[in-house]
């Protein structure tokens, strides 16, 4: 294999086990600081109990965040030297903002927050929580601001190849930012409340009947079924922005391999890019064309637009299907489960059953919409302005084939150890099955 394809799943590696972490982490801030607020209005322990094993599961997760996104930096300079060599000017500036801004912000005041609980005045430790929560959201909105400029440039100029920043507010604010960054704090809400729901309902399910568990799964149910609409709405206004700016991107998601009007909405199919056509089509007349153009009789851009400048079809094509199937998923076990508890019943076998199944739903969505993303930008790094190919470094394939190797087997190892902690925090939180604590134990800072 080619280093540059090896590259390229390297770093495809190493951003699929960073993002399942900060995806949780910037909503599960917001939950800590619900949960705390709650309590300091109603004065009840299950608030309290919530917020005690749920702010464990935040160290643990914002812990793996950052030593995850560390060695993307380190890729940077050795797999992709073209990058900053052209963008670095843009770059630059705005990982630094996310450093200064949000990393400190966060690093400072969950210290506070795990080990400050009976030690600070309770108002000190609710203010750290909120700005706990303020600074996953900021460190968010720096990458997205990133990543978006990369899929939508504007704000600079070029200059004997190099990008210079002549509009920052026009850089910070590009065509695409609000869209994605208001789908990926969605995502991060989805992600987080079928976490706390799921996990929830495995402690139910084992027999730990803590108050604090019921409340942990009414509050991730309920935040899940007012979210998932929104995110619906908020995808479909992303894909109207995608279509403008990136129509190369939609024609990969849709399978559409010729411009015309009336294009079906897929539901299934197999794309073959050496035929440039679809096997085995279930799709759903005029579908596509009525989604992206609110008219059956549309005209939609297709892939032979862009003959050897669109993005590989297949996973893109497929990464958008499981993006939106499992989307779809989330608003029935959701608004079932919303249905299932009203009027304060206790959950039924099947929704505990469907909550455990769908614990890390969000996690599988995430994943696809971001290979949709990504993957959908190729052949550019940078659109119409780097190529992938271009900003690559000279790493001997054998080099980067070892170390991805490494990453994979490590990355593998963490994930099953992360996974496998939850569930022994979630096991030990209840303590013996059946135990109905009546106190607010305090928020233990111990991870792992």
């Amino acid at each position: 294999m080619e280093a540059l394809t090896l590259a390229r799943l390297q770093f495809a590696a190493n951003i699929t086990f960073h993002i399942l972490f900060p995806t949780i982490t910037i909503a599960l801030g917001w939950l800590l600081l619900f949960f705390k607020l709650r309590f300091r209005a109603t004065g009840e322990s299950r608030w309290m109990e919530a917020y005690g094993f749920w702010v464990k599961v935040f160290a643990l997760s914002f812990a793996l965040g950052v030593v995850s996104g560390i060695t993307m930096s380190f890729q940077f300079g050795t797999n992709w030297p073209g990058f900053m060599e052209t963008v670095g000017n843009i770059a630059g500036p705005l990982l630094a903002y996310e450093v200064l801004t949000a990393f400190f912000l966060e690093a400072t005041f969950v210290a506070i927050m795990l080990f400050g609980f009976r030690r600070v005045p309770d108002w000190v430790h609710t203010g750290a929580t909120l700005l706990v929560a303020v600074g996953t959201t900021l460190s968010a909105f720096w990458i997205l601001v990133l990543n978006s400029w990369m899929h939508t440039p504007a704000g600079f100029e070029m200059r004997d190849g190099v990008a210079h920043a002549t509009d920052w507010l026009a850089i910070i604010f590009n065509p695409s930012m609000p869209y994605r960054l208001v789908h990926m704090l969605l995502a991060s809400g989805l992600t987080a409340a079928f976490l706390v729901a799921g996990l929830s309902a495995w402690r139910w399910r084992r027999g730990d009947r803590s108050p604090g568990v019921l409340a942990a799964l009414r509050t991730g149910v309920a935040v899940a079924a007012v979210l998932i609409p929104l995110q619906i709405v908020a995808g479909d206004l992303h894909g109207l922005n995608t279509l403008e700016h990136q129509p190369a991107k939609v024609a990969a998601m849709e399978g559409n391999w010729q411009t015309r009007p009336n294009v079906p909405l897929l539901l299934f199919a197999v794309p073959d890019e050496e035929t440039r056509t679809n096997r085995f089509e279930i799709a759903v007349p005029g579908g596509a064309s009525l989604i992206l153009k609110h008219d059956t009789a549309g005209v939609v851009p297709g892939l032979d637009d862009f003959v050897g400048q669109h993005p590989p079809v297949a996973p893109v094509f497929y990464g958008f299907r499981i993006m939106v199937g499992v989307g779809l998923l989330m608003l029935l076990v959701s608004w079932a489960a919303l249905w299932q508890l009203r009027g304060g019943r206790e959950p039924r076998p099947w929704l505990l059953l469907a909550l455990v199944g769908m614990t890390f739903s969000g996690w599988v969505a995430t994943v696809a919409g971001w290979y949709v993303t990504e993957i959908g930008r190729q052949p550019w790094l940078v659109s119409g302005l780097l190529l992938t190919r271009d900003a690559a470094g000279a790493v001997p394939a054998a080099s980067i084939g070892m170390t991805l190797a490494m990453y994979l087997i490590l990355y593998a190892g963490l994930l099953a150890a992360y996974v496998a902690v939850l569930f022994r925090l979630a096991a030990k939180a209840g303590g013996a099955v059946g135990h109905r604590p009546v106190a607010a134990p305090l928020p233990v800072p111990a991870v792992g």
